[in-house]
């Protein structure tokens, strides 16, 4: 028997984006039809109940930190670097329907890249992280993204730039760097946030905002297709003199 969602993993409202000009949209609430789906029980046995989410960027930006303080609720200095990748399950309730995320957390040394690479694949949503307080890791986030953007339709995956290690920028430097992050998010259309994992400064907004985003995603992508499977099996009904109506012989040769 699986455990209890945690009371904070419960999602009743669209959690608020971290800026309004670095964000995949800006209304308030879910979609009408996820709410109708949801509210309607017609969510029972479909399969949009788990969303993939890999996250990548450069060795050392605080990827394994990033989600250790999600999962766990910790923060680890002297964690070693992920070989490959790890791999969490992190369970969710939205509008009351249960959710999960599978958080792959892959490998930023170039050595192993071959086989973080091969875990890239059916994602809904790529976090791309990068250091705040490292100009370079920053400008190589666009390069993780096309890595991972390889292995995936770029039409149906969510982006988020992730600026992690907030508590040690000052305030000019944090000013700066999330003038370049939003203007690189702008263009990707990535949802920008900036995050701290020591601290905890917005690590569990930003995990609420991935699950509903990827969650409502699921669900209109599920609605989409068993609109059109219903489509399809719909039978053509015509006139009875149509039907029975012999076709016109045509006329013998001379």
């Amino acid at each position: 028997m699986l455990p209890p969602v945690k009371k904070d993993r419960i999602i009743t409202h669209l959690p608020k984006c971290f800026s309004s000009n670095a964000a995949l949209h800006t209304k308030e609430g879910f979609h009408p039809q996820v709410r109708a789906a949801c509210q309607g029980q017609k969510t029972d046995g479909v399969s949009f109940n788990i969303a993939k989410v890999i996250v990548v960027g450069d060795v050392a930006v605080g990827k394994t930190c990033l989600i250790s303080r999600f999962c766990r609720g910790a923060f680890d200095k002297n964690y070693k670097a992920t070989i490959g990748v790890d791999f969490e399950m992190e369970r969710f309730e939205v509008l009351g329907v249960p959710f999960s995320l599978q958080l792959w957390d892959t490998a930023g040394q170039e050595r192993f890249k071959c086989i973080a690479s091969t875990y890239y694949r059916g994602a809904q949503a790529i976090m791309v992280v990068f250091d705040l307080s490292s100009v370079n890791s920053l400008a190589h986030a666009r390069q993780w993204l096309e890595d991972a953007m390889k292995e995936n339709d770029p039409s149906s995956v969510l982006l988020f730039l992730v600026g992690t290690k907030k508590d040690i920028c000052s305030l000019d430097q944090l000013a700066e760097t999330e003038q370049e992050a939003i203007r690189l998010s702008e263009e990707i259309k990535a949802e920008y946030w900036a995050v701290s994992s020591k601290s905890g400064d917005g690590v569990r907004d930003l995990f609420l905002r991935v699950a509903s985003l990827t969650f409502e995603a699921n669900v209109l992508a599920e609605l989409e297709k068993s609109g059109s499977r219903h489509f399809k099996d719909i039978i053509r009904i015509t006139d009875s003199s149509e039907t029975h109506q012999k076709p016109n012989k045509k006329a013998n040769c001379c």
